[in-house]
This record gives C-alpha cells, structure tokens and sequence, in this order.
C-alpha cells in the first residue's frame, strides 16, 4: 500500500520520471526539471513500500481563491488502487486548509474527476489559467480537455 505524502527534495526526479513519460501518452502536459523544483511544494507523491514514486498530483494556487489541481499521475502498474484519488483528496483538503474557495482541473478523464466531487464547467470562467498556461500550450486553441471545478 502506498503513502500519500507531500513531496521532498529527492522526490524532484522521480516526479520527472513518471511525468515524462505519462506525456508520450498525452495524459499530461510536460514539466521540466526546473518547474518542477520551482514547484516542488505544489506536490503530493504517493510512494510505493520500496520507496518508488508511483503516483503525484499538484495544487497550484491560480488567483484569488481559486487553485488548480494539476499534473495528476500514477505510473500504469500501480493503477486501480485508488493512487489518483487520494492524491486529489490531499489537494483539496490542502485548498480548504489555505482558504481556496474553487478548485478546477482541466482533464481528459472527466468520470474520475466526477467521482471526485468536480462538475464540468465552461472555460470562459478560467481566464487566469487560459492567459497563464494555455496560451504556451501546443493545444491551444483546440484543446479537447474538459474544465472541471469544485466548489469548496
């Protein structure tokens, strides 16, 4: 069974491991090394009995109350035990815990994001995120990802 836990220093490479190659699948946008130190603190990881990194998922603060959950990874042999999940639940209750009110994602597997208690939304209400990261993203405009929020 693995841990859910907030990421550390030598975790840094082991989430750039599992996110790289999540991204040869389109299952998440890349992130280089240096965002993810630059960001170390946004993570959670979900760490295998042999110490692995087999899962992570970031909250990423967007703007006033409102934060995203992001870069949401389990590595294929760990799936179906509820990695994902848990992950998405620390995010939210970090949220809650800072005072977030709304907490999006932007995703292609809408049924495990319902499951989680997040409702399809229209992009429109996302500008901060359209104008920060989607702007950048090779997607854009013709992204097929559904935006997804959470009321807190």
């Amino acid at each position: 069974m693995a841990i859910i836990r907030k990421a550390r220093m030598e975790d840094a490479e082991g989430i750039h491991s599992i996110i790289k190659d999540s991204t040869k699948n389109a299952m998440v946008l890349p992130r280089s090394r240096s965002s993810i130190y630059n960001h170390l603190r946004d993570f959670f990881v979900a760490e295998a009995q042999d110490g692995q990194i087999v899962g992570c998922c970031a909250l990423s603060i967007t703007w006033d109350c409102l934060a995203e959950v992001r870069s949401l990874v389990v590595t294929p042999e760990s799936r179906g035990a509820n990695l994902g999940g848990r992950m998405v639940e620390a995010c939210v209750q970090e949220a809650r815990d800072l005072g977030v009110r709304e907490v999006f994602v932007l995703t292609n597997i809408e049924d495990f994001f319902n499951k989680q208690g997040f409702v399809a939304t229209d992009k429109n209400i996302l500008p901060q995120k359209v104008w920060a990261d989607c702007i950048n993203c090779p997607l854009f405009p013709d992204c097929d990802e559904i935006p997804m929020i959470m009321k807190l």
